[in-house]
Parts: C-alpha cells; structure tokens; sequence
C-alpha cells in the first residue's frame, strides 16, 4: 500500500531554488513553485513577499502554509498525494484576498509552435507572443509569452504584482528562447512589462512587449492588454469586392492623413477614431477619394515623429482610441466605399529605453554593427533582418493589420535605406554584403517575402513601397525577380514636376522637359503620384507657397499643376490640406485650417480637386492604362518657348479619348490649334480657370468641333483657348 502520510515540508525544500527565488535568480521558476514531487511526497510553495499568512483551499480541506522565516515570503506546506485543484488565500494587515496559482498552469504554447517559430514561418506569430485573455485549464487570465533567448530570468510585471519581478517570472521553454506564463485572474486593461535579467545578470530597463496590443497613453510606457477576439465587422460587401478596386487598372486616389492633426477638437483634442470614423470618412467620401492612407498608427513615444519611430508595432496608438475602436473606423470607411491603407515602418525603431533595443541585454532584434545597425540620420536602431526571428516579426506584423484590422493595404515607408547597405553612408561607414555590393540582401528578401505572404494570405490587398532610387522590379512579381510590391511611389516625377513649378513662368521655357522626362519611365513600374507630407514639413513651405506669383497667379498654378497630376499616367496620392491649398505650412500640433474654406479662392481649389477625382474615377480613358504606354500619347512636348504641353490619355477600344493641353505662362493663348484623335465633338469636361474654381473663365464655351485638317500627327485638329496658368481637360463625345 502506498504511504498516504504527509511528510515534512521543510525536509522537502530545495533551499537553493528557495534562495534564487527571493532574490529573484530563478530561471524556470516551474522548478521550484506550485507543485512539486520530491523524494517523499509533494511540495507546494508559494512566494507571497508581505504576506501574513498563507492557505491552500482545496475540495477536501483548508491547510495553513508554513512561512520560511529565512526566506521572507515563502510558503510551503506537503501533500502524500497532490491535490486534483487548489486556489490560494493570503492575509496581510487584517485584508484577505483569493487567488489562483500561476505555478499550477500547464504550458500554453505547443512544441509545434516552438517548432514554427524556430523556423520562421509562423504567419501569425502573433496570436502565439505577446498578450492574450484566455481560459486555461478552466480559469480566465492572460497569457503572456515573449522572446528573449539571452535572458537569465524574464518576468512579467504590472499593477497585479506591484512591479515586483521576482513575483511573476516566466517559464522559458526549452531552447527556444521563449519564455511564456498564464497569470490567472487578470484581463483587458491591465497595464505591464517585462522585466529581463540580460546575460551578464543585469537588470535591463523595464521593457514594452513587442507583440503588445495596446499601449499607456504617451510619455508613459506599458504596454496593455487588449482583447482584440471577436472583431464586429459589417464591411463583407466592400471586402468581397476590394480586389477589383484595388487592381492596376482601377481609379486610385488617395487622401493622405495624419489623424492627430486632420482636425482637432475643442481644447485642442485630437479626434478619436470613432469621431474619425464619421468626419474624416463622409470628407473623404465627399471629395471624391477612393482611399485613405494613415500615417503610421502603430504605438510611438513621440509626437513628434508623427509615428515613423514605433515601438508598438502591433499597437494601434491609443491616442486616438482603442483596438476595437481603430477597428470601427476602419470598417466605417468600407460600408461607404473607401478603402485604408496603412504607413507600415519595417526599417528601423528608435532607440527609447522600453523599445526592442537590447531587448534582452545583448543586439536581439538590430544588429551589433553601428555600420549596419545604426541609422545616422534618424537616430535610430535598424532590424537585423538576416535574424530568422526578426524577420518573422517584421512578415507576421505586415499580415496583422491586414487580416485583424481588414486594412486594404501598406504603404512601406523609407524602402530605399532598406535595399542599400550604404544609405546615406560615407564609403568607411557600411559593411558589403558577401559579394562585396551594396544591395541588402537580407532586407531584400524580407520585402520580398512579406509582399508573397501579404497577397497569398489575403485577397485584394495592395502594397506600395515609397522607393526613391532606381532599383529595378519593384513593383514585379517576385517569381520575376521583383520585389513583389503592387505599386511604387513616383518620386522622379514628384521632383521634376515641383521643381518646374516653382520657377517664374518666365524661366519655364528653359527647365520644359522637366515636366516630360517622367514619361521615359512612367510604364517601368505601378506608379502612384505622391504629393505627400514630406513635401510640406521642415521649411518647404505649403503647395500654395510653393507657386510663384502674385496670390491669383499662385492658386492658378495650383490648379493647373493638380490637374498635370489627375491626367498624368499613375494613381494619385495628395496630403491633407493641400486639396484645399491650405497656405501654412503643415504642422502635427494643430489642426488643419479648414476655416481658409471660407475664402473662394481655397474653396476653388477643393471643388477642383473633388472634380478632378470624379472625372477621373468615372472616365476610363484616365486611369485604366495607367501602367501601360498604349494609354498615353504626346500630342505637344517639344513648345517650350510658349510652355504649353498637350497629350492624349486613352483607355479601352470603346471608351472615349480625353485630350489634355495645359498653358504654364500668364499669358491666355487663343487660337491654339492642337490635333485631336478623332473627328466630332470634343467636350470641355474641366477647365482650372472656370470661375468656379476662382479662376477668370476663360474658355471654350463648352467644346469644340473637330476639323479634318492634320495637326501633331492627328488626322483631326481644333483651334483652342488655353487660359493662362491652366490645365484643360477635353473627353470624346460619343
């Protein structure tokens, strides 16, 4: 018969594990709290630092714990047999409280999911790291799982265990460098970290959990739990069909959006997502916008960096409102037709204190290079993507907000200082690749990789990568050996156009091909147009002030240059304000000055640029060809001396030609014979100096009728007035 007699606690203690665990030293604390089998019976010990008193409540009885005077808050008591359950109650100062044992928890984590996350092809890794409420073993709590394969001892910490690191530590699961622990009894809301033993038995800075999904309101750090299970989305019309709108022959015209200074509220409060959800997506909606695009929202210390420094990858910034309420914009913005990209920032973190630099006291997640890890420019750490770990990080973030959050796409910020090892560097200050080059490979390949998941895993998305230089293949397929990107940014053109149209019109005649070289590469790649925020920060003034003249020849020029942009080959992507001509320059700590509407002369621009993008949505000949050369013709490219330039934007074989010619000098040309592609009627659908959009109405009268007279290589020409400082836009009447 087996000895049912309790035996000695106290004979059964490990007093080294005892010692490691009230100085905080133990490794797997799974060895040495909760239950264990000795030689004898079973121990149960518990660490309660302050405690009074102990007891364990079983289903047969109530037993006191015995306190180990020599190890201030230890309790142990001995079972002949462990007991099927047991909770835990403790006294301190005449207050009683109940409470689940972490140490009683089996592991939540699979050998498969270690397996995978060795690997580095656990898609979603994160619905494995971080924080997650959940039943365990019949008990609601929080699971907290992280990565620190360097560490000594990892614990979690919060209000739940008054930050006391030696309270929580964490079960590290085998070789894995994972380390995970269910703490029972706790769920949404609840603020923590991780606090980390580095190698060297260093206490590191607490630290803010890379796969955290919610975060403190800055300057404070901790990451929080959140919930996001069980998302209420009514957006399955819009998703089924986002693919077609989102292909290279559709309409794309996106509203770039900073969403702390879009619009604040009274007392200079940002808007929160739910009252985005409503005012930023009806004046999207109502401007005639296919998407929105959002300056990075993922958790950042300073506001200053208007999100391109993130800490929280996984974290929607709390500045605006929580998970679900992010989630709530989002699906607003697709039950009325407008679809939300996101500014994903894969190629660097800065260096605060509670970020994953030396997250685990050696280089985890940068490289320990400077020449490699360090960004001069920005101040910032770059990823060591050759890390199979890291680079599954960065890939599971990239389909997290698009499978969590059903955004519609990514833009990648900063794509050039990930492909070159030698970014903004002198020669001494990079390391080569193993060929000797400059190429990255390895940031190569995790672009490349991201771009085949993102579109295998979700249907419909769109990825566009903000890439200055020439690197070829961008917007390929991967299996062509691109990097797999829907869509680039045109920043050649961007240049070339701004910089023709900040020069007196007396001097454009001398610069004219700046305005045309961009159709030598314009069907390279997927182009996007952006006139984004960098383009209005820092100096550079607004695109109002950008304009030379007098204040009227100013908004002409504007007008004149968006409608260049809204029928020039590429999908279009203009910041907040400028639609608008809002004449500051843009600043992050204000709202918008959206009284400036008031005035016709601003309000002018804003009716043309909603104009602009309902033509463009509704005529195929303007967006269909975009990536293709059959969709473009030069029909005057060479008149530099009257600066006038005249093309032709052509789309299926059925669908009507549009015809646009466009005058850059003050001087209204009349009588300006310009050749047209076929005989009839054509149309004035726009013109920027229509009244309407504060301009002198100067005109066409409504068209002009073809004559079978040659002209610029057409069968057919016209005789047109171009007012000044204009953009007029003629479409084929059927």
């Amino acid at each position: 018969m087996p000895d049912t007699k309790t035996p000695s606690a106290t004979a059964l203690v490990d007093y080294n594990a005892a010692r490691d665990i009230v100085w905080g030293q133990c490794r797997n604390p799974f060895d040495a709290l909760g239950l264990q089998q000795r030689d004898g019976g079973w121990l149960l010990t518990v660490f309660v630092p302050g405690a009074e008193s102990v007891t364990c409540v079983t289903a047969a009885e109530r037993i006191a714990l015995d306190r180990l005077d020599d190890h201030p808050g230890l309790f142990i008591t001995a079972f002949a047999e462990p007991p099927e359950t047991y909770t835990l109650e403790a006294m301190a100062d005449g207050y009683t409280w109940s409470f689940d044992d972490p140490y009683r928890f089996g592991r939540v984590l699979s050998d498969e999911d270690i397996y995978f996350f060795g690997e580095g092809s656990y898609k979603r890794l994160w619905k494995a790291l971080g924080a997650h409420v959940m039943t365990h073993e019949g008990t609601d709590g929080t699971h907290f799982a992280v990565w620190a394969p360097n560490a000594r001892r990892v614990s979690v910490v919060g209000n739940f265990n008054v930050w006391d690191g030696r309270r929580s530590p964490m079960r590290p699961i085998g070789e894995s460098g994972v380390w995970e622990l269910f703490v029972p009894g706790i769920g949404a809301g609840e603020i923590y970290k991780y606090e980390i033993i580095g190698p060297n038995g260093e206490h590191l800075p607490l630290k803010a959990d890379p796969f955290g999904y919610g975060s403190e309101h800055p300057p404070a750090t901790g990451s929080v739990v959140r919930d996001i299970r069980d998302p209420a989305w009514s957006d399955a019309d819009w998703m089924k069909t986002r693919a077609d709108l989102q292909h290279i022959d559709a309409p794309i015209s996106i509203y770039e959006v900073n969403l702390a200074s879009w619009k604040r509220a009274p007392g200079n409060r940002p808007l929160s997502y739910l009252e985005l959800a409503e005012d930023l997506v009806d004046y999207a909606v109502w401007m005639g916008f296919t998407h929105i695009e959002l300056m990075p929202i993922s958790e950042h210390p300073f506001d200053g960096s208007w999100g391109y420094q993130p800490v929280g990858l996984y974290a929607p910034t709390i500045r605006h409102g929580t998970p679900d309420e992010f989630r709530a914009l989002v699906n607003a913005a697709h039950r009325k037709g407008l679809g939300v990209l996101l500014d994903w920032v894969p190629g660097h973190f800065p260096i605060d204190a509670h970020g994953l630099g030396e997250f685990d006291g050696t280089h985890l997640y940068e490289h320990a290079d400077p020449r490699e890890g360090f960004h001069q420019d920005w101040n910032t750490l770059i990823p060591n993507f050759g890390r199979t770990e890291v680079a599954n990080h960065y890939r599971s973030n990239a389909l997290y907000w698009l499978e969590e959050y059903h955004l519609d796409g990514l833009r990648v910020d900063a794509v050039a200082s990930m492909l070159y090892r030698d970014y903004s560097r002198k020669h001494d200050e990079w390391v080569p690749n193993k060929d000797g080059g400059r190429e990255n490979y390895e940031a190569i390949a995790l672009l490349q990789t991201t771009n085949t998941l993102a579109y295998g895993e979700v249907p419909g998305i769109m990825t566009v990568a903000e890439e200055s230089t020439a690197f070829p293949g961008v917007s390929r397929p991967v299996e062509y050996g691109g990097l797999g990107f829907g869509f680039k940014w045109n920043m050649g053109w961007m240049n070339d156009s701004l910089r023709y149209m900040e020069k007196d019109p007396i001097h454009r005649r001398h610069h004219h091909h700046e305005m045309t070289f961009s159709l030598h590469y314009a069907f390279g790649e997927n182009y996007v147009l952006p006139i984004s925020h960098d383009e209005v920060v820092h100096g550079k003034g607004s695109m109002l002030t950008k304009m030379p003249g007098n204040a009227w020849e100013k908004f002409a020029n504007l007008r004149a240059y968006y409608g260049f942009m809204w029928t020039h080959p590429g999908k279009k992507l203009l910041f907040m304000g400028q639609e608008f001509a809002q004449s500051r320059e843009w600043n992050h700590n204000q709202s918008l000055d959206w009284h400036e509407c008031d005035d016709g002369r601003h309000k002018g621009v804003q009716m043309w640029v909603r104009d602009l993008n309902t033509l463009y949505r509704a005529t195929p000949a303007l967006h269909v060809n975009d990536v293709r050369p059959s969709g473009f013709q030069w029909l005057e490219a060479n008149d530099a001396d009257a600066s006038v330039f005249a093309f032709v934007r052509i789309g299926g074989t059925d669908d009507p030609k549009v015809v646009i010619v466009m005058n850059m000098t003050p001087i209204e040309r009349t009588g300006y014979r310009i050749g047209l592609p076929a005989k009839g009627r054509w149309r004035e659908a726009l013109n920027s100096d229509a009244e309407a959009y504060g301009g002198g109405g100067r005109g066409n009268m409504g068209g002009v009728d073809a004559e079978t007279r040659a002209w610029m290589g057409q069968d057919h020409s016209a005789e047109v007035t171009i007012p000044p400082l204009s953009t007029v836009i003629f479409v084929q009447d059927n």
